[in-house]
């Protein structure tokens, strides 16, 4: 590998642009777009390792799940399948696209998928308060028996049902990361770490097992990239910049800020939404506070002029 290496990781904004664009065809389509600008990056002479989310398309893996078990009595699907199978329909239409977008150009490289598994620590504090909701809706009997019988964290949901819990721990080691590394060197484009991984566990007995957890694909990436020695890391996500105080009157958007500014907005805890652009700046220092050099977050269609100095939020160590 002789050009310099970003990990990319792209969020559900670059598969799913809106409600009523959710379909299979949709979702390639909205793959396309991204790609084509990971694909200048790939033109500027850079090697790409991908990331992306797969919230949404898990989700609807498991609704089909649970209508096909109640209408015909088919088995439900595992949630660490569900996104064994989402790493694959999801990298399968991103590496389409972009092997075909490179071909137009006449670029030629190589774009692979690894199903990608995560280690995950079970005594990780976050499975004794599982948070991230799963699945369909549930009436409180269906959901106390799944609690009974299947040992089920349930919720009741703003009035809305009841819903499945499930914990979202940290990523601690990427199990095909030899692999993806031998891949990068060879100069082939990797999509790996989907949706944040599989999440598995190691029992001790040297074999891993699936785990029912859901993990950030922002901080799986971040690993990816701090493991790989990333040149940069490339958070793509819905807006261009971000911003301090965002949607007040004082509000500012950000150019260019270091670590230590990044971790002081952080810590103040009223710049950053949890559930959106928090977990993604804490994913930037963990990558800059592990040898990353420089990070970069901005929207799609953005990357490109990004990384010739004209948009996007720079943040560097």
């Amino acid at each position: 590998m002789t050009n310099k290496l970003a990990v990319v990781a792209i969020g559900g904004n670059s598969l799913i642009s809106d409600k009523a664009h959710q379909t299979v065809e949709d979702q390639y389509l909205a793959a396309k777009a991204t790609t084509n600008h990971i694909a200048d990056m790939v033109e500027q002479g850079w090697d790409v390792a991908i990331g992306h989310g797969n919230g949404p398309q898990v989700g609807f893996i498991l609704r089909r799940s649970e209508i096909a078990a109640k209408v015909e009595g088919m088995h439900e699907v595992p949630l660490d399948v569900c996104g064994a199978d989402s790493q694959g329909a999801i990298g399968y239409a991103l590496q389409q696209n972009l092997q075909n977008e490179l071909y137009q150009r006449g670029i030629k490289k190589k774009v692979v998928t690894v199903i990608t598994q995560v280690l995950v620590d079970r005594e990780d504090p976050a499975f004794k308060n599982p948070s991230k909701p799963i699945g369909g809706f549930m009436d409180q009997t269906e959901a106390e028996r799944r609690q009974r019988e299947q040992s089920w964290s349930v919720v009741e949901d703003a009035g809305r049902g009841w819903r499945r819990v499930v914990a979202s721990p940290l990523p601690k080691e990427i199990v095909e990361l030899e692999t993806v590394e031998t891949l990068l060197e060879r100069g082939i484009i990797t999509i790996t770490v989907g949706g944040g991984g599989i999440p598995v566990i190691d029992p001790g007995d040297g074999n891993y097992r699936g785990i029912a957890a859901v993990i950030d694909k922002d901080y799986a990436s971040s690993l990816l990239a701090q493991k790989v020695k990333a040149d940069l890391f490339v958070i793509s996500t819905a807006v261009e910049k971000v911003a301090i105080n965002f949607g007040k009157p004082e509000q500012k958007w950000l150019d260019r800020i270091t670590l230590a500014e990044a971790k002081a907005y952080l810590a103040e805890g009223i710049h950053f939404a949890k559930g959106s652009m928090a977990p993604k700046i804490q994913a930037v220092i963990w990558f800059l506070e592990n040898g990353g050099k420089e990070a970069l977050i901005t929207n799609p269609e953005n990357i490109g002029r990004a990384l010739k100095g004209e948009t996007g939020t720079w943040i560097a160590a």
